[in-house]
């Protein structure tokens, strides 16, 4: 579909550049002749034909630039590269089929002009040039799918000053891992076996307190 909209662009973006360029040399031309002729100008007489000549200079940008299809391109160039490759066959036969004498918002419309001067062939045939990229023949690709991020309430909160589950574990049961908070040094390489009646290994010896010599016991 893509190339048959770009193949319809180049049917009506050849022949509106014929006269847009038309008007824009004949008007600028004549401007300057008659500069020359008076001896004095004025340049808002140029901004006329400068406004033609630069919507033509849009319109052939978008049809050898966009990476639409460069069917447009390639149909477009060769409409206006052809009538001066005639004249190289028969130039007063393809001269002769070439209307003149046309006029359009008020100003002689001598589509002649642009034929014999080369201006024509020339925008023909940058036209051509931009069929030769291959990558304007590709299709562009596809949006990549949206990755759905998860939102921050269906993220587990962890505490980072955790010290672990409390509360802690007893040092004296062996089905139960002992809490280390974070000194790898203090957990025993081997589980300890459980002592019934005995002291704990992870207990401190009793504290006994000293009596001074001489002193009594109290009753």
């Amino acid at each position: 579909m893509r190339h048959l909209w770009s193949f319809l662009a180049g049917l009506v973006v050849a022949p509106v550049t014929w006269v847009l360029v038309t008007l824009g040399q004949d008007g600028s031309g004549s401007t300057v002749h008659r500069w020359v002729n008076n001896g004095t100008y004025s340049t808002p007489n140029l901004i006329e034909p400068a406004v033609y000549l630069g919507v033509a200079g849009i319109l052939l940008g978008l049809l050898g630039t966009l990476r639409l299809s460069p069917l447009g391109s390639l149909v477009a160039g060769l409409l206006l590269v052809v009538p001066y490759v005639g004249l190289f066959v028969a130039p007063f036969t393809v001269r002769d089929q070439i209307p003149e004498g046309w006029k359009m918002l008020g100003s002689s419309l001598p589509l002649r002009q642009p034929v014999e001067n080369g201006t024509l062939f020339l925008i023909g045939v940058l036209l051509l040039m931009a069929v030769f990229s291959r990558q304007r023949w590709r299709r562009w690709p596809g949006k990549p799918a949206a990755v759905a991020m998860p939102s921050p309430t269906d993220a587990p909160i962890e505490n980072p000053h955790s010290l672990g589950d409390w509360p802690p574990a007893d040092p004296n049961d062996t089905d139960t891992a002992p809490l280390t908070l974070g000194y790898p040094d203090l957990t025993p390489t081997e589980p300890l076996p459980r002592r019934i009646g005995g002291e704990s290994p992870w207990s401190a010896p009793p504290r006994t307190a000293s009596r001074p010599e001489g002193s009594a016991e109290p009753r």
